[in-house]
């Protein structure tokens, strides 16, 4: 079903209100008191032509505006951007007119996505559905809302991926959100690999800080080699944990989710996406989804881990039970330059100990 045009008015865009640049044209004439015969001779023009053109059934062409300059002294400029506005109007009608009420549906998907959008100004608040139809389009870059599925995403996945619920259209949403919340974040020249394996140890610093402070922290860190760096908030329909991307300027964008809150899987998963940055696995865009196992998600997470706690020295603080007090889980956590909590993680995922209350952040 296509959107008829009494509902499209409803957005202040009316076929009637859509002005022709013949209608100014005439509009002069009749205040000079020229009629069309005589501006055909000073514009060399038939007559059949100037007519044509004021009753709306030819445009004004650039050779037909310079004339007009010769002709009435008003500016080649002034009529080309009559005519540019007026094609530019009769574009958008034309769009808002064959909206398909399968292409509004998506808006019921994308609603918390809008809201947020709303919030940052990206969108105009209370818009007209059709109206908003066109605005998505601008952000998603794409013609047609339909056809997002079709984009291809080059994605890794974690863990298992059969019982994850991904709508398309919400994944897409989330990774322009991404790119549009660094797009102003300076950052160096170029990436820097050497010099962010040297900041590891700053970085696991700064878990140790307030947790309003680590977003600003962790941004001003990665800046310094060349990659952008933002917590982007989560939404249901993209189970994503982070989101890598090069951009045309050869610098890379980082992003991270809070999806499941808990500090210790932020800063494995942070350190993960550190780890695939590292193994040259981010040539093309990256989303880096809490689903499916391979190869270079083995190797991440085991880099990750090695970051944050020394394998060798893990076994030997199992092996010798001294997990066992708090005491013991503290010395060593502070051996390996990390919050408690995140060898309590370890601690949990290798069944060491029973799974039991975990920090959580709500700062994001």
């Amino acid at each position: 079903m296509i959107i008829m045009e009494k509902e499209v008015k409803t957005i202040g865009l009316s076929r009637d209100l859509i002005i022709h640049p013949g209608e100014t044209l005439i509009e002069v004439l009749e205040d000079r008191e020229m009629s069309q015969k005589e501006l055909a001779i000073r514009t060399g023009m038939t007559e059949k032509h100037i007519s044509t053109v004021v009753h709306g059934q030819k445009n004004i062409s650039p050779s037909f505006a310079r004339k007009l300059e010769y002709a009435l002294g008003i500016e080649t400029e002034f009529w080309m951007n009559l005519q540019a506005n007026y094609e530019r109007e009769l574009l958008e009608f034309e769009d808002l007119n064959n909206i398909s009420e399968k292409e509004l549906s998506v808006l019921k998907n994308l609603k918390d996505v809008l809201t947020m959008w709303e919030d940052a100004g990206w969108i105009e608040k209370d818009a007209n559905q059709a109206a908003l139809v066109l605005d998505v389009r601008k952000i998603f870059g794409i013609s047609n809302l339909l056809d997002t599925p079709k984009m291809k995403y080059a994605a890794a996945f974690r863990a298992q991926s059969k019982n994850v619920n991904i709508d398309p259209y919400v994944l897409f949403a989330w990774q322009r959100m991404c790119e549009k919340l660094t797009e102003n974040i300076e950052v160096a020249e170029e990436v820097n690999l050497d010099l962010l394996r040297d900041k590891i140890p700053e970085i696991k610093q700064v878990m140790f800080m307030k947790a309003n402070q680590i977003q600003s922290k962790l941004t001003n860190i990665f800046s310094e080699c060349g990659i952008a760096f933002r917590i982007v908030p989560n939404f249901k329909g993209a189970p994503v944990q982070g989101f890598i991307k090069t951009t045309e300027d050869g610098s890379l964008i980082l992003c991270m989710t809070l999806r499941q809150k808990f500090a210790d899987i932020f800063w494995f998963t942070l350190f993960h996406e550190i780890a695939h940055i590292l193994n040259g696995d981010t040539k093309y865009d990256f989303v880096d989804f809490d689903s499916v196992s391979g190869e270079s998600e083995a190797k991440a997470d085991k880099m990750a881990g090695e970051f944050l706690i020394n394998s060798k020295a893990y076994r030997k603080f199992v092996d010798n039970n001294e997990y066992g007090t708090v005491k013991g889980i503290n010395e060593f956590a502070k051996q390996q330059s990390v919050k408690d909590y995140i060898v309590l993680g370890r601690l949990m995922k290798d069944k060491k100990i029973p799974w039991g209350s975990r920090l959580r952040y709500e700062w994001a």
